[in-house]
């Protein structure tokens, strides 16, 4: 199974541990609204608030790109807040997990 598979899948059932086990123990996180760098034991509050909100949304979800070194996607959220964003998330990979993830967004009026 493709990681993107598991991923999607993991993201569909909410599991939040599944999601962690495909972090990389280095896992980082850029957030690409301010350009801070966040490590995967401080990514875990806003990943579990975001796996247990039933207010955010992905809808069209796709894969555009995967290999053992990266993995593109690209999907359009909706937030709790009723705001929507097109998101680009560029995921490098090491040893078969996610080790560096940034993201862009567009906002969608």
């Amino acid at each position: 199974m493709s990681l993107y598979k598991k991923i999607k899948a993991v993201q569909d059932g909410k599991d939040i541990e599944g999601y962690l086990d495909c972090l990389h123990e280095d896992f980082v996180f850029v957030r690409h609204q301010l350009g801070t760098e966040v490590s995967k034991s401080d990514w875990m509050p806003t990943l579990t608030a975001m796996m247990e909100s039933d207010t955010l949304s992905f809808s069209n979800q796709r894969c555009l790109y995967e290999n053992d070194e990266i993995m593109v996607e690209h999907s359009l959220m909706t937030f709790p807040d009723g705001t929507s964003e097109a998101v680009m998330v560029v995921n490098l990979l090491k040893d078969g997990k996610i080790i560096r993830t940034e993201t862009g967004a567009t906002p969608i009026k």
